[in-house]
């Protein structure tokens, strides 16, 4: 009798340890989040302006994408900012750029539709939606006569999910949970006008 307790204390010390560690392992799995990568961008000479032509690779994670497709609409900022190094001061702001976007399902007609203001576009799949938000083409930025030939100038961009306009419910959750962050990258590049390569790639970005 003795013999079989002590047996089975012996097999239930050897199986705590595992079970505890295998607990350990599953809670320290991270949750799927989401992330915003810029892939390109660059700042060409149009007639009398300097646009901006960019492309991001979208992934909102499973949580969003789930949210989304059950018709809770999702907003998203698209901001650049173009600046010039100062010595005796911090950077001076010459140009900006901040442009919102909706993405929303509607169950009557099953697609998607992307608006920014008055505009708008209807797809199919989800897929297709976020490509079209991630590329950004020949948007004016500055007008010709605000830069100066030959001086570098600093170009910063990101797209970013806007969760202040989220539902007050999901706002709170998006704050504790992983899975409703998505994480927003931002590209870094010098500017010079004159020049003949002002692109830049994501190995560039801070």
């Amino acid at each position: 009798m003795l013999r079989n307790v002590w047996l089975l204390l012996r097999v239930r010390a050897s199986v705590l340890p595992l079970t505890l560690a295998l607990f350990l392992a599953a809670t320290s799995i991270p949750a799927s989040a989401g992330v915003i990568e810029p892939v390109r961008a660059k700042l060409t000479a149009s007639e009398d302006a300097y646009v901006l032509s960019a492309e991001f690779k979208i992934e909102l994670g499973s949580r969003l994408e789930e949210v989304v497709s059950r018709g809770v609409p999702l907003y998203f900022t698209l901001e650049f900012d173009l600046t010039r190094s100062r010595w005796y001061w911090s950077n001076e702001h010459i140009a900006g750029r901040n442009v919102s976007y909706r993405l929303a399902y509607h169950a009557l007609t099953r697609q998607y539709r992307l608006s920014s203001g008055a505009l708008h576009q209807n797809f199919a799949s989800l897929a297709d939606a976020l490509r079209i938000l991630g590329r950004v083409a020949a948007a004016p930025i500055v007008e010709k006569s605000a830069l100066k030939t030959g001086e570098t100038y600093q170009a910063a961009l990101r797209l970013a999910l806007d969760r202040q306009q989220l539902p007050k419910p999901f706002q709170l959750d998006a704050i504790a949970n992983r899975d409703w962050q998505v994480e927003a990258k931002v590209l870094n590049w010098q500017f010079t006008p004159g020049t003949q390569d002002n692109s830049a790639t994501a190995d560039e970005k801070k």
